[in-house]
């Protein structure tokens, strides 16, 4: 069988799908007026994206909807009537990062396809199966796999893989970046990111401030034999706010570089070093690289300076017309009727019959005039390619009855051909039940997640703590004795200990979860996962403790509340991008709800340390400064090669107890980060004295931050 790669490009308007599809494009994704990650971009309306879908299914092409952004529980609600006009025209596919949009387009919608967007994070083949088994046809991995980690998903698996190729890098691994929200209000999980990635910072102590998170653009024109023979299926184009130039540019060079080497294979594999540079030259902004594919990280991903042009080398661009070759055969007789029958491909094929025939006083038509008028097909999706007129004896018609036969007969071959694609309309189903919505606990209690020993002590010291959650490579880090020590005194306190697994499970962790399994799970009352990699892991060794969900395993709806609880998760971390109100909407009552700590705002394949001083293979802090001089403490986990960067303030809530109160959460955790012994153990005091004795406090002037509890996100 002849392998098919899809080159699928980006569709931010409708000059843009027309110009991809003119380049050979064999699939385009899009974006509608809700629930995409790019809100800033044009995006189609309703009425534009039907038109589309025709369109792109006329020219045997695809189309997939981004719906890739999370979904607030009072949003859930309109999906049902943003979706069905969309799945009714013959929608190929929808993009998502929501568990309970998966879901619930599978259960809503039966038929179309589900795409796991990057933002979903997916990290290693472990995920990726268990996504199929829940009826996932595609899985979009994260941008920072390496070759061979795309081929062990794509042998363990019988997903179509979706890889970038070309375009913009984010420098956070795609669905964990919270930055732009903490710092502006501007969330990336909500298709609004500002892209602080590309603003200036010292490192350190240093004096000039550089571009130390701004990568360049991924150009993998090169790696296409070895992107196919790792199992990528399909090469998606960055860029649903470029230009249809941009779009038009590098989808013919990928089309014609994928089609030579399915033609000649590998050894005759070359790309032209004119093709190249015409390439790049359609759109520079920071210089390019070859992405995470065959690095790790590195300064040569990195884009240091400011460019000295604006990113403007568009060219002038005019779409063109695509039309389809059609046969027909048009017959005339005088006293009949005429008659067209015109076909397009094997299957598509129609007869219509118009005016009666006269036969000719005067002037008969010739068959060189009535093949003139026929082909002209104007802006029609079509062209004759043959026309074969029979005609008997003279004739006469007005070119007006030709014209309207032509007409009718394309209408109706148009609507032959387009209603293979299109579907049923579906009655609404039944909302799912909030299954804790009349949990309220009695009395919350605190936990508290930490870093390090030495905070874990102070936590330790203070005695009200009911739970600590430990981030696993103190496990791998410290001393046996001291950890060891540590878990003994919990023991005799009655607190329980929880490990904190990796924020991203990719082959190191992996390794690391396997040699150190059977001790994590006699060591600990539970654990703690930030991922589905985490999560599928344990199931699959047969993790008999509770799992706790850390915030950023989304959780923003009743729909992906009752999938986790369906597999047996009882308990995880409140979204922090929600506000109060959003909170109490969702319901909360088996969640823990973060009221102290340096939130994690980026976990970056890239590494602050080894692209400034070098790697020294060490785990370290680092800090950054931005241009209000704000510090963002940097922690190099060397043991997963990721890093992980904290906002500039802490969230505090000491204030908030009231509201808090209203919401019942089931605990209340204290984050802790980088804080030393001393800060640590201030906090707690701090917070014993608001929520144990009811004391009044004074919030510092300045220096912290409420998150989103007032604010949200939009």
């Amino acid at each position: 069988m002849e392998k098919k790669i899809e080159i699928l490009a980006p569709a931010g308007s409708f000059e843009t799908l027309k110009a991809a599809v003119l380049n050979g494009a064999d699939a385009v994704y899009a974006g509608g007026n809700r629930f995409g990650a790019r809100a800033y971009a044009v995006n189609f309306t309703e009425e534009e994206l039907l038109e589309a879908i025709d369109y792109i299914h006329l020219h045997g092409r695809k189309i997939y909807l981004t719906v890739n952004t999370l979904v607030k529980e009072n949003e859930f609600a309109d999906l049902y009537s943003y979706l069905r006009p969309y799945y009714e025209q013959g929608l190929d596919a929808v993009i998502v990062q929501d568990i309970g949009v998966m879901k619930y387009v599978m259960r809503q919608f039966p038929g179309l396809a589900v795409h796991a967007s990057t933002q979903m994070t997916v990290t290693n083949y472990i995920a990726a199966k268990h996504l199929e088994e829940l009826g996932v046809e595609r899985v979009v991995p994260a941008r920072e796999l390496s070759l061979s980690e795309i081929r062990q998903l794509a042998e363990n698996t019988g997903l179509e893989i979706e890889c970038f190729v070309h375009g913009a890098l984010c420098y956070c691994y795609s669905g964990q970046c919270l930055m732009s929200s903490m710092i502006g209000g501007r969330s990336g999980n909500r298709g609004q990111c500002a892209q602080p990635c590309r603003l200036p910072y010292k490192v350190n102590h240093s004096k000039e401030a550089m571009d130390i998170l701004s990568l360049k653009d991924l150009c993998a024109i090169e790696l296409i034999p070895e992107l196919i023979e790792a199992g990528v299926t399909s090469f998606k184009i960055e860029g649903r706010m470029k230009q249809p130039s941009y779009v038009a540019a590098v989808t013919g060079m990928y089309r014609k570089y994928v089609d030579l080497y399915l033609r000649e294979g590998r050894k005759a594999y070359k790309v032209t070093e004119k093709d190249k540079q015409e390439l790049l030259a359609a759109y520079q902004r920071r210089g390019y690289c070859e992405g995470y594919y065959k690095q790790q990280n590195g300064q040569k991903m990195i884009s240091f300076g400011r460019p000295k042009a604006s990113a403007g080398m568009e060219q002038d661009f005019t779409v063109g017309k695509l039309q389809k070759k059609m046969d027909g055969r048009l017959r005339i007789s005088p006293g009949e009727r005429i008659e067209l029958a015109i076909a397009c491909g094997e299957k598509a094929c129609v007869s219509v019959k118009g005016a009666v025939a006269e036969p000719a006083k005067n002037q008969p038509l010739s068959i060189e005039r009535i093949d003139r008028q026929m082909r002209k097909t104007g802006n029609t999706p079509f062209i004759f390619d043959k026309l074969e007129i029979c005609m008997k004896g003279d004739v006469f018609l007005p070119m007006q009855s030709l014209n309207e036969l032509r007409r009718e007969a394309i209408e109706k071959l148009l609507s032959n051909i387009l209603h293979n694609y299109k579907r049923n309309p579906v009655a609404e189903a039944v909302k799912i039940e909030d299954l804790d919505s009349d949990l309220k606990a009695e009395e919350y209690g605190f936990t508290a997640s930490v870093e390090n020993l030495e905070q874990m002590q102070m936590v330790l010291d203070a005695g009200w703590i009911k739970r600590i959650y430990l981030e696993d490579a103190v496990y791998y880090e410290e001393k046996y004795e001291r950890l060891s020590n540590c878990v003994a005194e919990a023991r005799r306190r009655g607190i329980e200990i929880y490990f904190s697994m990796a924020r991203i499970f990719r082959k190191q962790a992996e390794t690391l979860y396997k040699q150190s399994y059977s001790d994590l799970d006699k060591i600990f009352d539970g654990a703690q996962v930030r991922n589905l990699e985490s999560y599928y892991f344990l199931r699959e060794k047969g993790y008999k403790k509770p799992i706790v969900l850390d915030s950023n395993v989304y959780q923003w709806n009743k729909e992906t509340k009752a999938f986790w609880k369906a597999y047996g998760v009882e308990r995880a971390a409140a979204p922090v991008e929600l506000n109060f109100q959003e909170l109490r909407r969702l319901g909360i009552h088996s969640m823990e709800l973060v009221v102290y700590g340096y939130l994690p705002v980026m976990v970056s394949a890239g590494c602050v340390k080894k692209n400034t001083s070098g790697c020294s293979s060490q785990k370290g802090m680092t800090w950054l400064t931005d241009r209000y001089q704000k510090k963002f403490v940097v922690k190099n986990e060397c043991i997963y090669c990721y890093n992980v960067i904290y906002n500039a303030d802490p969230v505090m809530l000491p204030d908030q107890k009231q509201k808090i109160e209203e919401l019942h959460p089931c605990a209340l955790r204290l984050a802790f980060s980088s804080e030393k012994a001393d800060t640590v153990k201030e906090i707690l005091r701090m917070y014993e004295d608001v929520f144990r004795r009811n004391k009044n406090v004074s919030m510092p002037e300045k220096g912290y931050t409420r998150g989103h509890f007032k604010r949200g996100v939009k």
